[in-house]
């Protein structure tokens, strides 16, 4: 039955995953020190303005996708009991989209941009974004619509749904005025534009970073603890509220702006709205869990996925509250957000789809995993790396915000923005030590795949392979 599933694609992008999660985490680390020792813009093509879209981009669509991408070509097939729609798009894709992420890389570097948060790709790009997505719709929806089972699984429904709303998404947010081969202009202005682009850059955030990996998660965690979904039904509820209410949620990044207040208030109210779906995948993940809590302590994958949506649904609580008009007067454009952010990427994001790996990679090359001590010391550096990145941010945050609005008695500010930065140092410091120890996971997580695929190549036997230290 498995021979009937193309593993090409899978172990292809497997490969990309790891080089483009390696390179856009050396970036991060850099543009954190930038923060600390302005020396290390040494050059025109290293400067930070430059290098944070690097690793934005690079994190969303070389990490983010390749991982998705993989994983995807893994269990899409096997949920619709049908092959791989077209293996021969597939192909064609992996070799298309690298070459995109390379061209993204080099015209961010050369300083091409459109200055527009997460979507800072030129035109010529955005194309080469759109035929990549192109060709993974037709291998998805391909194989979705040619299923050989009646019951659409609940991760099926959220591929729909992020096959579709990233092409809607960045499609309309992209659409721009060629002004020269590298240069555009958007087709919106003003206020118009900037509602546009937080209606985007919210929503891809829910196609890239929440849809596909809770598909992700409700297909991986009962595989890896054998246990089923506690609610097919609660997860399917939770998925239709989800969709319903984010799309309306983007303009809550404006609040405070010139933006009209019925246009924030819409947002607020729908923020708020949107912890009910979160939770109720965030409580069937747990009730999966219960009466067998005990995997935590002997199962080394389990978790990294009960970690991985605990972030996730501490996260859809904070993100809410964080629309609320008094509590954004204080955090906003502060150090708070992107401890927020990250808390999600590094929490939820990659703890789900690495934890997946450790399950796919061994299957695939018919061995077992090399070292489940080092998947152990992984899941540690990953997550004490997240803690130390985002709580030293959202204390920054909440002390930058603080000495913003503080005034003397005559109303005069009490405090400079040089004062605030200054204070800033040791946090900035801290963020880049959290960042560091978070990369030393991700080696460790490297070194393990690699070592299990060459043990596989050594012919060995699955169930025979020495372990370094398994427990």
């Amino acid at each position: 039955m498995e021979e009937r599933y193309d593993s090409w694609p899978v172990k292809a992008f497997t490969v990309s995953m790891i080089v483009w999660g390696l390179a856009s985490l050396l970036y991060g680390v850099l543009i954190s020190l930038q923060m600390v020792y302005p020396q290390l813009n040494f050059s025109e093509y290293f400067t930070y303005g430059r290098i944070r879209a690097i690793h934005t981009n690079g994190s969303a669509l070389g990490f983010g996708l390749s991982g998705i991408f993989a994983l995807t070509y893994y269990f899409v097939p096997r949920l619709s009991k049908a092959p791989l729609f077209a293996p021969g798009i597939a192909k064609a894709m992996f070799w298309f989209y690298n070459l995109t992420i390379v061209v993204a890389v080099i015209t961010l570097s050369l300083g091409y941009s459109s200055s527009k948060e997460y979507a800072e790709l030129e035109w010529p790009v955005d194309i080469m974004v759109v035929l990549v997505w192109v060709m993974y719709a037709i291998n998805m929806l391909g194989t979705i619509f040619t299923k050989t089972v009646d019951k659409m699984y609940v991760s099926l429904w959220y591929i729909i749904a992020s096959v579709l709303g990233v092409a809607i998404l960045y499609i309309f947010n992209n659409l721009a005025l060629p002004a020269g081969l590298f240069k555009s202009y958007s087709l919106y202005a003003g206020v118009n534009d900037a509602n546009m682009q937080w209606w985007y850059g919210h929503n891809i955030v829910a196609m890239i970073f929440t849809a596909p990996i809770l598909a992700i998660f409700f297909y991986f965690l009962p595989k890896v603890t054998g246990l089923p979904l506690y609610s097919h039904r609660l997860s399917l509820v939770a998925f239709w509220s989800l969709i319903f209410l984010y799309l309306w949620t983007g303009a809550h990044h404006l609040i405070w702006t010139p933006v009209p207040d019925w246009i924030q208030t819409v947002a607020i109210a729908f923020s708020i709205m949107l912890i009910a779906p979160s939770w109720g995948s965030v409580i069937n993940g747990y009730l999966t869990m219960n009466g067998n809590w005990e995997q935590m302590r002997t199962n080394y994958l389990t978790k990294f996925f009960i970690m991985g949506i605990t972030f996730y649904g501490l996260q859809t609580l904070q993100g809410p509250s964080q629309a609320i008009r008094s509590i954004s007067s204080l955090i906003h454009y502060t150090d708070w957000v992107p401890g927020h952010v990250h808390m999600g990427t590094m929490g939820w994001f990659a703890m789900t789809i690495m934890a997946s790996f450790y399950y796919v990679i061994p299957k695939l090359y018919k061995t077992d995993l090399y070292s489940v001590r080092l998947a152990n010391l992984h899941f540690w550096l990953v997550f004490t790396g997240q803690i130390i990145y985002s709580i030293t941010m959202w204390i920054a945050g909440i002390m930058q915000g603080a000495m913003w609005k503080a005034t003397n008695p005559d109303g005069s500010l009490k405090y400079t923005i040089q004062d605030s930065i200054t204070a800033s140092y040791p946090y900035w410091d801290l963020r880049a030590v959290g960042g560091v120890i978070f990369i030393a996971g991700f080696i460790v997580f490297a070194w393990n795949m690699y070592k299990t695929i060459q043990s596989s190549k050594e012919n060995e036997p699955a169930g025979s392979v020495k372990t370094a230290g398994a427990i």
